[in-house]
């Protein structure tokens, strides 16, 4: 005979097991681990493209670092005495002009306009359009500042495009959407993957065709950081709601990041993911969240802080630079840039004690009065530049001929302290620590088809024989007044947002390329034109560090820093 004992002598070790379960389950579910994952499951074969369908809800979680302050080591780039002598050098040095590899940064085969003292290059500003082919409902929204970056050679499209939108001022307003260029001419004229404009394309984009998006923007919206020191002045700024003046672009391990002038950095890993080529690596995310970045110490920031740019010296470095030297103002604090650490952590400023100032101010002797008062601002992210040729096969990435570069503008007020103008220049550093000033453009740069605020019609296009010609043929024949027959102006101001290298440079680019490129290599500048619209240009990147004005260096040992 068996004997079954009561079921109710079973019930307390169950109660202990399923306990055992849920403990187990709660404690090492997915969500308990470190976002920074590096094997996760193997996606499948098609999916390594995240779509997002709604950007509206407030995607992104916010870490503040306000007081994420570490004091730097002991040990860094340099160390100073008091008596101004160098010792304990972890870096070598020498001065810009004097350096072979960067002598082509100096060359300068196009001559200025003898008015505007502009460069005028022979790219196009080119029209970006929101809408997209079969649009759900009309588009009556005006957008304006475009920031651009070229997407992965599987990701269906070629662009990723963030613009502002022209709102009444009460709030902010972004939307992003992927993007095509199409072409006008000949086969013979068409970039890798571009179309040729339909008959639509051209009605949005103008003769010349352009950028246009994929499908409907989808909008952003990132949630605002504590505002601790929004007072007098700026306290209107805490009830506009929204972010603006967005940067999107590759950092220098693949990941697309976006960082807006409110402090914030957030990563757009919802919108890419990774590689075909390496599907068990996984997103990688530095930012798994949205994170805030600031100045340390504490003392040394301003009410207002925007507009800084990241360098990335290695896939797992990457450092902020803060501001340029300002010559105007000698209470101001220079050059400064530091060390991110993660997290939002950074270090104080890094910046070698003994460098020079490069930027010159030029107002005491200028005697064009359109000159004078400019004052200078930094505008884009940065991008590491190879001076030498991707054909050359003899062209490898060294330490001495790896630079980075990005845009910075010199800003004009007109009589009311209102924008006149953003003179686009070029400034290139060394692509490791401490950052070296080499040079800045010599002149500021237009496209073919851009005109500077400030002169006539007439002198904008001193630099045009043909439109010089028109003109001296009409004051000659007939008293009239400007543009005297001659090209008008074609806007009021410009302002570049964005620089990124194009898209399919090679057959198999991987994201982790996309921060580093060639003198031959063409870079896309996304440009906001007058406050009320876009545009795009495909340059050389060896067109755009041409004819610069090497930056004097470091001071000798010894020598006044001041």
């Amino acid at each position: 005979m068996i004997y079954l004992p009561p079921l109710r002598r079973l019930l307390l070790p169950a109660i202990i097991f399923l306990a055992i379960i849920v403990f187990y389950r709660c404690s090492f579910s997915a969500s308990s681990f470190p976002s920074f994952i590096l094997h996760p499951p193997s996606p499948p074969p098609e999916g390594i493209r995240v779509f997002v369908t709604d950007l509206q809800s407030e995607l992104f979680a916010v870490v503040n670092a306000t007081e994420s302050h570490l004091i730097p080591s002991s040990r860094l780039y340099y160390d100073v005495s008091e008596n101004g002598n160098v010792s304990n050098s972890t870096w070598t040095y020498q001065k810009p002009i004097d350096q072979p590899a960067l002598k082509i940064l100096w060359q300068c085969p196009v001559q200025a306009n003898r008015y505007t003292n502009h460069i005028r290059l022979s790219a196009i500003v080119r029209n970006i359009t929101q809408i997209p082919p079969q649009p759900l409902k009309p588009e009556k929204r005006v957008f304006w500042n475009p920031t651009i970056i070229s997407l992965p050679y599987w990701a269906g499209n070629q662009y990723l495009v963030v613009s502002r939108i022209v709102t009444e001022g009460h709030h902010q307003e972004n939307v992003m959407c992927e993007a095509n260029v199409c072409f006008v001419g000949s086969e013979q004229d068409a970039k890798p993957g571009e179309k040729p404009c339909t008959e639509e394309d051209l009605e949005l984009l103008g003769p010349a065709g352009g950028m246009r998006c994929a499908s409907t923007p989808i909008a952003l919206n990132v949630p605002p950081t504590p505002a601790e020191q929004c007072s007098g002045k700026y306290g209107t700024y805490v009830d506009v709601p929204g972010f603006h003046d967005p940067r999107v672009f590759w950092s220098g391990s693949g990941e697309p990041l976006m960082m807006v002038n409110t402090h914030l950095h957030p990563p757009l890993q919802d919108l890419l993911a990774s590689s075909p080529m390496h599907p068990s690596l996984g997103p990688l995310k530095s930012y798994p969240t949205l994170t805030e970045l600031t100045r340390n110490p504490p003392e040394t920031r301003s009410l207002i802080e925007k507009n800084w740019l990241l360098f990335f010296p290695s896939p797992g470095e990457s450092y902020i630079h803060y501001d340029l030297s300002y010559p105007k103002n000698t209470s101001a604090r220079g050059r400064t840039f530091a060390k991110l650490l993660g997290n939002g952590f950074t270090t104080a400023n890094l910046t070698d004690a003994l460098e020079l100032p490069c930027l010159l101010d030029t107002d005491a002797t200028e005697s064009d009065e359109a000159k004078r008062g400019g004052t200078w601002h930094q505008a884009t992210n940065s991008l590491r530049l190879v001076l030498c040729e991707r054909k050359d096969a003899l062209c490898r990435a060294q330490a001495e001929n790896t630079v980075f570069f990005a845009v910075i503008h010199r800003k004009f007020p007109n009589y009311l302290d209102l924008p006149l103008r953003y003179e686009r220049h070029f400034m290139v550093w060394s692509a490791s620590p401490p950052f070296s000033m080499l040079g800045i453009s010599q002149h500021p740069i237009l496209m073919t088809n851009e005109t500077a605020s400030g002169w006539t019609e007439s002198q904008n296009w001193d630099d045009d024989a043909v439109n010089v010609a028109a003109v001296a043929h009409t004051k000659m024949h007939k008293n009239t007044t400007e543009p005297y027959g001659g090209k008008e102006y074609w806007a009021y101001f410009t302002y570049t947002v964005s620089i990124a290298y194009a898209w399919a440079r090679t057959a198999m680019e991987e994201a982790g390329e996309k921060n580093v490129g060639f003198l031959d290599d063409e870079v896309v500048l996304g440009i906001g034109i007058d406050d009320k619209g876009q545009g795009f240009a495909r340059v050389r990147a060896g067109e755009l560090v041409q004819c610069l004005r090497a930056c004097p260096g470091r001071a000798d040992v010894g020598e006044d820093d001041g």
